[in-house]
């Protein structure tokens, strides 16, 4: 909003404030209400505050006829305008003008702490504001002013990234125990099943003895030619005896 600008807003009302005269500063310390008249005020009315562009009005009026008493005019908060006395915080000292432009110091004080504490929050919100809609016209009128910010990674800097627990060493990560004592899982994703039986011998394969005694048994003889027995048998052998013998049947 522009300081021109004709739009009035009023920010702030209260229907009782006392009004004193004060003794000139003594020091540099500040005032003190305890200085003052406090039961013998100059002026009791209403005041009100009214935002116009940036300019801050304090105005003291009458509560009936509204007729104007005082005011004073403020563009920053805290400043010499309004200052707050020493010794509490119902009572400030205010610098009023009139529209010859002299101006002369008052005491201003409320009855109440609540209203004295809505007068000050008033005129901070505003000046808050000021503040705001300046540095807001600032960027828009110099956009280049804020320097762009730069995500890059500078000459030599490193990015250290850390998943959960897990620690790798040379050769291999290492596997975590499974919670509840039980083993991890076989490497290579293998399945642990039933045991398998044995594979079945061919019909054909010879199957070593259950008698071999070891390289100690002596080797078997071949076997004599069974045509041979007949050839040297007796003459008075019995036939009987030579059947057994050479396993032949006798038909």
């Amino acid at each position: 909003m522009a300081e021109d600008s004709g739009y009035e807003s009023v920010i702030c009302v209260k229907p009782e404030v006392h009004v004193y005269r004060i003794p000139p500063r003594a020091s540099n310390r500040g005032y003190r209400a305890a200085d003052w008249k406090l039961d013998e005020p100059a002026w009791t009315g209403r005041m009100k505050i009214i935002s116009k562009g940036k300019v801050a009005f304090i105005k003291l009026e009458d509560k009936n006829s509204g007729e104007l008493f005082a005011q004073a005019q403020m563009d920053q908060y805290p400043g010499c305008v309004v200052e707050a006395v020493t010794d509490s915080s119902r009572y400030f000292v205010m610098q009023i003008q009139d529209d010859s432009g002299r101006h002369a110091f008052i005491g201003l004080g409320f009855a109440d702490r609540g209203d004295s504490f809505d007068f000050n929050v008033a005129l901070q919100d505003h000046f808050k504001w000021v503040k705001q809609e300046s540095e807001l016209a600032k960027q828009e009128a110099n956009p280049s002013v804020a320097p762009p910010l730069d995500l890059g990674f500078k000459d030599g800097q490193t990015i250290k990234i850390s998943i959960g627990n897990v620690k790798t060493k040379a050769g291999g990560a290492k596997s975590r125990p499974m919670p509840g004592g039980l083993l991890p899982p076989p490497p290579g994703g293998a399945k642990i099943g039933s045991p398998q039986s044995p594979p079945l011998t061919p019909p054909n394969t010879v199957m070593p003895s259950l008698l071999d005694l070891g390289p100690g048994a002596p080797a078997a003889q071949p076997t004599p030619d069974i045509w041979g027995d007949f050839t040297s048998a007796p003459a008075g052998s019995s036939p009987s005896n030579d059947t057994q013998q050479s396993g032949w049947v006798q038909f």
